[in-house]
């Protein structure tokens, strides 16, 4: 199964970097592998993930 996970508008780049790699490691221990990530043309992301094997 996979997820989506939209990062909202975020300016900085700094943040958005900040905020993708939290959302990573926060999946990660709820049992999903990052996959892929794909910015926005304003300034966001979408995030892909896979569940991993129970």
């Amino acid at each position: 199964m996979y997820k989506t996970v939209i990062i909202p508008y975020t300016a900085s780049a700094k943040k958005r970097a900040k905020l993708i790699e939290d959302k990573i490691n926060e999946m990660t221990t709820n049992g999903y592998e990052f996959i892929s990530v794909c910015s926005t043309p304003n300034c966001g992301a979408i995030l892909i993930f896979k569940e991993t094997s129970k």
